[in-house]
């Protein structure tokens, strides 16, 4: 996924939130943790020097974000702040779907360090000399910008109150 990550996140935490008072809050969120298994390219670009692909690191890991959600569920649950369930629910809702997103046309291990088998249903196959014209004249990327197109148009009712979406 390029372009996607973004307007899914958009869509998912708006289906997510939209009767929450604290929904711009939320929203923030979600649409952070749609990308944030994507900061670990700053390590693959400055650090790794792309010797490893950035889906095998530890932010492209199913189980961490599993991991740290609940760990801060029950840091919250210790601490009496039943507020930030809706956000641990956002953000771990928005990075999984990240992850999945990211299983369509690239490898995914959902089930590390206990398993490295690897989901991903479709191989983009390599044509062009630069990588990402692989992806973008692929058919998968008109699935990209359906999604995109879908947030445009939920955002656009919400912003004209035409949709309670």
């Amino acid at each position: 996924m390029f372009i996607a990550h973004i307007p899914a996140g958009y869509l998912a935490t708006n289906l997510l939130v939209r009767k929450q008072e604290n929904r711009r809050g939320l929203l923030a969120v979600g649409l952070l943790c749609s990308v944030l298994p994507d900061f670990d390219l700053l390590w693959f670009y400055l650090v790794d020097n792309r010797q490893t692909v950035h889906h095998e690191y530890l932010f492209h890991m199913p189980l961490f974000w599993i991991s740290l959600a609940l760990a801060a569920w029950f840091i919250a649950w210790i601490a009496g702040l039943k507020e930030m369930r809706s956000y641990i629910v956002v953000a771990l809702v928005s990075v999984l779907l990240h992850l999945l997103l990211d299983s369509f046309a690239a490898e995914i291990y959902w089930l590390r360090p206990f398993s490295d088998v690897h989901l991903n249903l479709i191989e983009v196959p390599a044509r062009f000399g630069w990588w990402v014209w692989n992806f973008i004249f692929h058919w998968t990327f008109a699935a990209e910008l359906a999604i995109v197109a879908a947030a445009a148009i939920v955002w656009w009712r919400r912003t004209n109150g035409t949709s309670a979406n």
